[in-house]
């Protein structure tokens, strides 16, 4: 299902928020959404041992391409150990992004929830 030409490029961004936010919340995960719209972070994610995670929600624009714009982490969002969750518009589901540099966040979420790697099929985004 594709989106309506006439959705804005904000508003694509604010269903795949939405999307990512239904996603985290199926896996039993805290959401809290960032009130403002600008900034490193859009969304904070914490699981039920209180352990916070930062996600930047980009748009993928197809299966060749990795994001919307072809924007990656800007050098903030690497210092303070943010993600990147895709969301596909066209399959709305919800994959991380690989990035060469490992974190914290990503050391845990390999080895405590592998899960998070799968796209969440039948369950929606």
């Amino acid at each position: 299902m594709t989106l309506p030409d006439s959705f804005s490029r904000n508003r694509i961004g604010d269903l795949a928020e939405h999307y990512a936010i239904t996603w985290f919340w199926d896996q039993g995960y805290e959401v809290f959404k960032n009130c403002g719209c600008d900034g490193p972070v859009d969304l904070v994610v914490m699981d039920k041992d209180g352990k916070v995670f930062l996600v930047d929600v980009k748009t993928k624009v197809d299966d060749n391409a990795d994001i919307l714009g072809g924007k990656s982490r800007t050098p903030k969002q690497v210092e303070i150990g943010v993600q990147i969750l895709l969301f596909d518009r066209n399959t709305r589901k919800c994959q991380f992004q690989v990035h060469r540099d490992e974190t914290t966040y990503t050391r845990y979420r390999d080895e405590q929830h592998p899960q998070l790697d799968l796209d969440c099929g039948d369950a929606g985004c």
